[in-house]
Parts: C-alpha cells; structure tokens; sequence
C-alpha cells in the first residue's frame, strides 16, 4: 500500500466552470489488498460500495473520496442579451410661404391699365384694352412638410370689378377685368413617395376657385396672373380691383 502513499505529491486543482448544468464533482475510490492480490474500485455502485465499506471497518484496504458542492444560478443563465430601446419623436406639421417682409410686397398694382383713347380710333375699337395686364410673383421657399393641398381663390368671379362706375351702356361698355392665375412649383402627388416633378394650379377667368392636393413638398413656386385684352367692350374709366388668396394647407 505504501506505492499509493509515499513520495507522493497531491495537487488538487480547483475549478469553477461557468456552463450550463456542470457537473459537480463526487468521487469515491478504492484501493487494497486481498488473499495478496490487489484491487481498486472506482465510483463504484451501492451494493459494491457497502462491501468495500464493511472492508474498511475490518482494517482492510483505504478510501479516497471527494465531493464538492455549490448552489445554481439565481435565475436560468442567458448567453446573448437583448435589449430593444424604443426610440420616439414628433415633427409638427407645418407649410410656409415667403411672401415678403410686409404687406407692401403683396400689393400687386398694374398702374395704368391703357385703354384705346387715340381720337382716331374707329368707334368699334375705341376705349378697349391695348393689350393684357400681367403681373408675376415668385418665391424661392415655399412647401409643406406633411400631405397637403394648395388652393387659389379670387374674391370676384369677375376678375377685376370696377366698384363705382356710374352709368354705362351695357352693350357697349364693361366694368370688370377677367383674369387668370396659374401656379407653378415641383412636388409629388398626395401620398406619393417619388421624385419630385412639375406641378401647377391653374384657375381660369372664368374660374374664381381651384385646389390641387399634394405629397410633402418644398421648392419655389411662380404664380402668373394674366388678364387678357378685352376687345369686345370698352372699359368703364375708374378703379379696378380684386384680391386673390393662395392657401397651402396641411391634410
């Protein structure tokens, strides 16, 4: 038996193994002699292990044994962790129209809108427009930032009214301008996500109303307004007026 015992150095290595359901150690070895014939058992059975035991207390052969223990995790172990953070945020809706830095901008006036006065004009031509009056505004910034419609309303029908113009022979003679506006500027259809492309608004003379409905868009925007010549009727002398509203409005 000394050939287990003598000379021998025992290093006992302690190991903690992070893995899912490591076993724990529990080992229980035998080692002797009988009738001169030597034996070992190893983790042996329960039957086996009760006669080696009963051997032991007869002062026969030795025991090796070793047994460790420690509790599981708290909780079950997760290799990979997720973690999803929900990120969130609001953008007001919003449309915008540079129109200049006051009202002064958005007062359109033709000046004097010429008419045929020349005392040698034929009787059938005489006091009839020279030619139309036009007028152009522009804007680099303009757009909205959500689905929208852009709107075009004139106050009159009739384009240009001349309020106070006294008498006048109807057969001859009118007191209202027509005229048109047309709006241009690139943008996209309602709800569409696609390149940006020519768009326009056009509300006739004998219109006084038009919308169109779009997607998200920004660029500038033209806005033409034409009054053809009239050459069918004089026009009454006086002061003629008229507004005209563009709208851009988020859906």
């Amino acid at each position: 038996m000394k050939k287990f015992l003598s000379g021998t150095v025992a290093a006992i290595a302690l190991i903690a193994v992070a893995t899912p359901a490591a076993a724990q150690t529990n080992e229980r070895h035998y080692a002797g002699v009988v009738a001169g014939i030597p034996y070992t058992s190893t983790n042996p059975g329960a039957l086996a292990t009760f006669g080696l035991e009963l051997g032991l207390l007869a002062g026969v052969g030795t025991r090796y044994r070793a047994q460790a223990d420690a509790p599981s995790d708290s909780e079950t172990a997760t290799p990979t962790v997720n973690v999803v953070f929900s990120l969130s945020g609001t953008v007001n809706r919003d449309c915008s129209f540079y129109a200049g830095n006051n009202s002064n901008a958005r007062n359109i006036d033709f000046g004097v809108i010429g008419v045929r006065t020349g005392n040698n004009e034929n009787v059938n031509s005489a006091f009839e427009m020279v030619g139309q009056a036009e007028a152009n505004i522009d804007t680099l910034t303009a757009g909205c930032n959500t689905n929208n419609v852009v709107e075009i309303n004139k106050n009159d029908i009739r384009g240009l009214v001349n309020a106070n113009p006294g008498g006048y022979d109807t057969d001859e003679f009118q007191a209202n301008i027509p005229y048109q506006v047309t709006a241009s500027w690139t943008g996209v259809a309602l709800n569409a996500q696609t390149t940006g492309s020519s768009q326009s608004l056009v509300v006739p003379t004998t219109g006084n109303a038009g919308q169109k409905q779009q997607g998200a868009w920004r660029s500038r925007m033209d806005i033409d307004i034409v009054a053809p010549a009239v050459t069918n009727k004089g026009l009454v002398a006086g002061s003629y007026t008229g507004t005209t509203t563009l709208t851009l409005r988020a859906l």
